[in-house]
């Protein structure tokens, strides 16, 4: 039985993070499909990655005793102007850091701060079947609104990618201005 959750602090992630970013992507690049990545990209690449987006869009990372146990971000959904108020999420918490209570308030605090950003919809994109993180995005109110069947081809099969959708606030017309 595991004893009480240690405190947690979520914060903004700096390109100074890239390299425990870049060490918890790694597994998932390596060992699983939650990514279509095939090569886990480096600690300069994962800044390059942050530097990128930030501040039009968050990266936060969560912290236990100084080490980063996991972090989230958002990322613009769709080049296309129309597709602005909706943002793509991820998640990805260090093997030692998962079912420990880690994972809910780092998405909520993501997904608060996109809200606040005039965000209306967020999408987050699942290799499926995937129970855990499927169970994970519906206790954060995703709805799964589609799945694309064989899209992807890592660790030798096809893969499905599902796609869930949270509405983050209102579809006011005209669309609120975007604090990014």
């Amino acid at each position: 039985m595991a004893g009480p959750p240690v405190s947690l602090a979520i914060r903004p992630a700096t390109t100074d993070d890239a390299p425990a970013i870049a060490a918890i992507y790694a597994h998932y690049v390596e060992h699983g499909v939650a990514t279509f990545e095939e090569v886990a990209p480096d600690a300069a690449e994962m800044a390059a990655r942050i530097a990128a987006v930030v501040p039009a869009y968050p990266w936060l990372v969560a912290e236990r005793h100084g080490r980063i146990v996991g972090y989230a971000y958002g990322r613009p959904y769709h080049p296309r102007a129309a597709y602005r108020w909706t943002v793509e999420t991820a998640i990805y918490l260090a093997t030692d850091a998962r079912r420990t209570g880690a994972g809910r308030p780092l998405y909520e605090a993501l997904l608060d701060d996109l809200a606040d950003r005039g965000f209306v919809s967020a999408i987050a994109v699942i290799t499926v079947p995937n129970p855990e993180s499927t169970r994970f995005h519906e206790k954060q109110d995703f709805t799964q609104v589609g799945v694309m069947e064989g899209i992807g081809f890592k660790h030798g099969a096809w893969r499905n990618v599902g796609y869930f959708q949270l509405a983050l606030g209102p579809r006011s017309v005209p669309p609120p201005k975007l604090a990014v």
